[in-house]
């Protein structure tokens, strides 16, 4: 019985030194950050998700909906070169998509005035993307837009040339 015990020590001594020599690190890859600086928040606020950009509405300035942002185009380097837009349509069905540059829209953070009340707002719902008419009280730094204006109507912006991606490759 004392054998058996002694080998079990010796074994369970042998397998923890060895896993406890493979959790420790050698000094050579620590991580520099932890030991050079605590955490520094960097300073984000008013910037917005571009991932929240996706189909956001884009009107005119007459407030008549032209259609939404479907996808932003960045270079190598980070820069939105472009965004493109789908105008009309119903559901992506007929809808014509264009590319436009990022200087064409302006990016507005309060609610589309709509004609029919003045307390009613049309606001679009940032986890689905539906518009919906509501009034909101919107925060300042929600990460996104309430919506993008951009000059012209439909049958201007659809005498566009359509944007194809295979076109690009």
């Amino acid at each position: 019985m004392n054998r058996i015990l002694a080998v079990a020590l010796l074994g369970s001594a042998l397998i923890g030194g060895a896993a406890f020599a493979q959790s420790t690190q050698p000094s050579d890859r620590a991580a520099p950050a932890a030991a050079a600086h605590p955490a520094e928040k960097m300073a984000l606020k008013g910037n917005w998700r571009a991932s929240k950009l996706m189909g956001l509405n884009v009107y005119n300035e007459a407030n008549e909906k032209l259609g939404d942002v479907n996808e932003l185009l960045v270079d190598k380097s980070g820069k939105i070169n472009a965004v493109v837009i789908g105008i009309g349509g119903f559901l992506g069905m007929g809808e014509h998509d264009i590319a436009v540059s990022i200087d064409k829209l302006k990016f507005v953070e309060e609610p589309v005035r709509t004609s029919s009340t003045g307390t009613s707002t049309t606001s679009r719902d940032t986890t689905t993307g539906a518009a919906s008419t509501t009034t909101t009280n919107r925060n300042a730094n929600d990460w996104v837009p309430d919506h993008a204006v951009m000059n012209g109507n439909k049958e201007q912006l659809k005498a566009l040339p359509q944007f194809k991606y295979s076109d690009y490759n």
